[in-house]
């Protein structure tokens, strides 16, 4: 599937991995839904909706809730042992929780190091803290905590310590990992946190945020997919949904989503989170791209959400021989010196998904990621870590140290 390796420098990071986990499933892959994007006509300009600094944060989601059997307090003994938002008991998967099909070998690794990193002052003098970005989550909520806590992000309860620090999701909340739910209603209460510490969190719109939009309100309903008919609700399925997410969903949750911006630009970084040039149909400006996806979302029209959602599921632009000309034709539209995205696995992007002939019982030697993924002339900056192969959930403080 992939051609060559690529190999370009991978760069520590002080985001951290749950010790002694074993090998979660593998990464869905590419399906036929994913297989076949193709490039359809823009929007233009339109006016400036509510964005998510408007959202607020619903009173269930601030209130962290304990593992424990029904009518029984949650333990104590440990850290984490109660997860904030709509959280699963400890060692217990949710009802209806299916492993992802195992299309691609996973990558077993072994403990990381654990390193705490405390946030410092800003050196820009504005008040506001250092810039931090998490890669895909995935509905993976114990790494999310794990990792959060060893930038000094978050408590051990998982509430905001870092002051004035900003933080911003590169999206891809739900879907293959337990919990999608729970990381939403995590993200949403640390929104409310840090802006009432003076720094903030935010969060991009991924494809999967799509996907569950659609899947929710357009259920069977059949799309033109470009390669005859097709529903949101299969294509779901078949990308990682998760009943027992669709069953927590709420109304709160939907709004929250499709408020997302797609498109920001922060001290030089372009943060999307695909790895395509296909922003570039929505607009030649950031708040274009931006309100013209709020504004589909809006309509509620399925073809046109299908549309979006492909178009956002393309990847590998940045990767190849042309990869640098096509990050050059982002940020020569939208600014920044670098872009910042998640979306690819960082294993897919090197061409080391393991082997397919590795024996029972024996460990796979894939790539163990360590952190970031620099590539493209060093302009293109890769955060999907590959939680969901066994890979890492990347926590990493921007710019990055070279």
């Amino acid at each position: 599937m992939m051609g060559g390796r690529h190999h370009g420098p991978s760069l520590t990071t002080g985001g951290l991995t749950a010790t002694g986990r074993t090998a979660r499933e593998v990464y869905g892959g590419t399906t036929a839904v994913e297989g076949s994007m193709t490039q359809g006509a823009g929007q233009g300009p339109v006016v400036r909706t509510a964005t998510l600094r408007d959202f607020r944060v619903p009173p269930y989601a601030q209130v962290p809730v304990q593992s424990g059997p029904p009518g029984q307090p949650g333990p104590t003994a440990g850290p984490m042992s109660g997860h904030p938002g709509n959280a699963v008991p400890d060692d217990e998967l949710p009802e209806g929780y299916t492993p992802t099909e195992r299309d691609l070998p996973v990558i077993n690794r072994g403990d990381t190091v654990q390193v705490r990193v405390a946030p410092v002052a800003d050196p820009s003098g504005d008040g506001l803290g250092p810039l931090y970005v998490v890669g895909d989550v995935h509905g993976y909520l114990d790494e999310l905590l794990v990792a959060l806590a060893g930038q000094g992000l978050i408590d051990t309860d998982g509430h905001w310590t870092a002051g004035s620090a900003r933080l911003w999701f590169l999206g891809d909340f739900t879907d293959r990992g337990p919990d999608g739910i729970g990381v939403i209603d995590l993200v949403m209460r640390l929104s409310a946190e840090a802006a009432a510490a003076g720094g903030y969190c935010k969060a991009l719109m991924g494809n999967h945020e799509l996907l569950l939009i659609g899947a929710r309100r357009f259920g069977d309903t059949h799309v033109n997919s470009g390669a005859g008919t097709a529903t949101f609700q299969a294509a779901w399925l078949l990308n990682g949904g998760q009943r027992t997410d669709m069953e927590r969903l709420q109304d709160v949750h939907l709004q929250w989503m499709s408020r997302l911006d797609a498109v920001v630009e922060e001290e030089g970084h372009l943060l999307v989170h695909s790895d395509t040039t296909a922003y570039l149909d929505y607009g030649s400006t950031i708040e274009d791209v931006n309100d013209t996806i709020h504004q589909i979302l809006t309509r509620n029209d399925a073809d046109e959400c299908w549309d979006l959602f492909r178009k956002l599921t393309k990847r590998f632009a940045f990767r190849d021989e042309g990869g640098p000309q096509a990050v050059q034709e982002l940020l020569s539209k939208y600014g920044g010196q670098r872009i910042v995205h998640g979306h690819s696995p960082i294993p897919y992007l090197l061409g080391e998904v393991g082997t397919e002939d590795v024996p029972d019982g024996e460990p796979d030697t894939g790539p163990v990621v360590e952190g970031p993924h620099v590539y493209a002339d060093g302009l293109a900056i890769a955060m999907d870590g590959g939680v969901t192969m066994a890979g890492k959930l990347l926590v990493v403080r921007l710019p990055l140290e070279n």
